[in-house]
């Protein structure tokens, strides 16, 4: 007779069986190359109930089980205002996915959605300040965020068609408004397809962004500079099918010597400074 699974076992066994090539492989290099986690680290696993989240909390669970560098986890859930219904997915999916979640509220949502450019930034810089002040009150010294592998390319082609710059996104940052506290980036070497994937083996279903100028959205398609971003890239990705494995290794191997200016620390240079000698 054939053993039966709940859906959480069913949920991590995929990841260590049928897509350990594609989401516990990436996940486990990027934690070692980056040196995300170190030991006696207590992490605060940001979860916002989308499919990222929820799959970087299960891949967090397991790492704790299997990993010979012992750390805590906490995972952490903030309520922005969510509906009702939203409040109550996130809460049936941990439940359903045995994730013990913390959840706290703010007002991020209200005064984002008030302010009259940029809510977006707002809103991320607003919950990501909730979020570390919250986890530091667990006693964490770092936060675990969802971001992947396309949230970086994207992040780095629109830095440079939209922003003028090339910047990049790092797998961990220490914070500079809270001392001793770092973010990391444990999803940075996961594809979203393979995600997807997971997630839809597993007849899944999660939150989009769930604020009021996403949540209507058919899959979360609008059109912000990401999306155009992400229709791009699959455009060339047509011609080029490692057009996005090229970005990432560019922002690997950026060569200074051929740039005429950059930035460090927050302080412009110049090749003028070093070409004369």
């Amino acid at each position: 007779m054939p053993r039966s699974f709940t859906p959480a076992q069913q949920a991590q066994r995929s990841i260590q069986k049928k897509y350990r090539k594609e989401l516990w492989t990436p996940f486990v290099l990027a934690v070692k190359r980056y040196a995300l986690i170190r030991e006696g680290d207590r992490v605060a696993v940001c979860v916002s109930g989308g499919k990222d989240s929820m799959l970087l909390a299960k891949l967090m669970q397991l790492l704790q089980r299997v990993s010979d560098v012992p750390f805590e986890a906490r995972y952490l859930v903030m309520d922005p205002g969510y509906s009702a219904a939203n409040r109550q997915r996130i809460e049936a999916n941990a439940r359903l996915l045995d994730v013990p979640v913390t959840i706290f509220e703010s007002d991020v949502f209200s005064v984002a959605n008030a302010a009259e450019e940029n809510p977006c930034y707002l809103c991320a810089r607003m919950r990501r300040g909730h979020l570390y002040s919250q986890a530091r009150a667990l006693g964490c010294n770092k936060i675990a965020l969802g971001h992947h592998f396309n949230d970086v390319i994207e992040t780095t082609v629109m830095a440079m068609l939209y922003g003028a710059q090339l910047q990049g996104m790092m797998p961990k940052v220490r914070s500079a408004n809270f001392p001793g506290m770092e973010l990391i980036r444990p999803l940075y070497c996961v594809h979203e397809e393979d995600i997807l994937a997971w997630k839809r083996y597993n007849h899944l279903e999660f939150l989009q962004c769930a604020c009021r100028f996403t949540e209507n959205l058919a899959d979360g398609v609008g059109a912000s500079k990401r999306q155009e971003v992400k229709r791009l890239l699959k455009t060339l990705r047509r011609d080029n099918p490692d057009v996005e494995k090229s970005v990432f290794n560019a922002i690997h191997a950026v060569c200074l010597d051929t740039f005429p200016g950059w930035k460090t620390k927050g302080e412009a240079h110049s090749f003028l400074e070093w070409y004369d000698s």
